[in-house]
């Protein structure tokens, strides 16, 4: 019951055939709270916010748990084990669950088998990893021929977001300690691209040589302001974020996510962009780039249904049907 939690949750609550059963909280303000109140639905719901995802479980019997918590698998991992041992699906925002097999080969390994020993499933998604820097490229290669080289590019603002984002993408503090940053670990910059760039590689039957990331700091002219954060020209507005996929020893795979704060103030438009050099070529471009809070919340809710009736294990976007909006209470 975050940010994303209580998108979900008004989702949920609009769209035809679901029904929402329990919520659970970290923040102490929000516990023992109506869901309808703590998601500022603007109306009670009958649905207690609670403390324990087990106990959440048991009392409320779910079809599936949605879990909005963590970005990596190792942080999220626990609870989604809880999940399978009571017989629960899950849909996941973690970003390395959208393609763990990435980066994370064992663990990977252990929730698929306990996934299939209880005959349930694990679904990764989000705006991005999940569907735009991946599974949209990967429909659009449906109408090629034959594929040479793909390039993408994820434009979009840092402004709406707090300081832990902040933090994690460098914004407000000196190239210097920028560098010093991703030496150390702190700034970490986009989550997901070698789930991405993997899940491309398996789609076209591409074997990937490695994926090489590089880091740098989006340095800004002018001063730009946010809620959270005040970044004075010379300051890091964000971080540019690449990645490259290498096939037989050429570059076949470069994703690219610059995030910084107002990039409208230096005339940089947000958007979404693909490429894919081949037969035909195909160029896309979404202006402005899809709103990732909204975005992430709706594929989690939309994938209800196929996560439900899917074959258990551990899977990726890769493994369902298109998809798609579910209809809403109202239409």
């Amino acid at each position: 019951m975050g940010a994303m939690g209580c998108m979900m949750t008004r989702l949920v609550t609009e769209k035809d055939g679901l029904s929402l059963v329990g919520a659970v909280a970290s923040r102490k303000e929000k516990i023992g709270q109506d869901v309808g109140l703590a998601a500022s639905l603007g109306r009670e719901i009958g649905i207690q916010v609670k403390d324990n995802i087990v106990e959440t479980i048991m009392d409320s019997n779910p079809d599936v748990v949605v879990h909005a918590r963590n970005s990596f698998l190792s942080e999220a991992s626990p609870e989604i084990k809880q999940c399978i041992k009571h017989n629960v699906n899950v849909i996941t925002i973690a970003e390395e669950l959208a393609f763990p097999w990435a980066t994370n080969v064992e663990e990977s390994r252990e929730l698929d088998s306990m996934a299939k020993n209880h005959g349930v499933t694990i679904l990764g998604t989000g705006i991005n990893p999940g569907f735009v820097l991946d599974l949209l490229i990967v429909m659009l290669t449906g109408v090629s021929a034959r594929v040479k080289k793909i390039e993408a590019k994820r434009i979009n603002d840092l402004s709406p977001y707090g300081p832990t984002v902040m933090r994690a993408q460098g914004v407000g503090i000196t190239p210097k300690e920028f560098q010093s940053g991703i030496k150390n670990g702190s700034i970490v910059g986009h989550v997901g691209f070698a789930q991405s760039t993997h899940m491309i590689a398996r789609a076209l039957n591409w074997s990937l040589d490695e994926v090489v990331e590089t880091r740098e700091p989006i340095i800004s002219n002018v001063l730009r302001r946010t809620e959270f954060v005040e970044v004075k020209p010379g300051e890091v507005a964000g971080c540019r974020h690449i990645a490259f996929g290498r096939v037989g020893g050429e570059t076949r795979i470069v994703l690219e996510h610059p995030q910084q704060v107002h990039p409208e103030l230096e005339c940089i438009d947000t958007g979404d962009y693909i490429k894919i050099t081949g037969e035909p070529d195909i160029n896309l471009q979404i202006l402005p780039e899809i709103p990732g809070g909204v975005g992430t919340a709706a594929i989690a809710v939309n994938m209800i249904p196929f996560v439900c009736e899917a074959r258990p294990g551990l899977l990726s976007a890769l493994d369902f049907p298109v998809p798609r909006c579910l209809k809403s209470i109202e239409d």
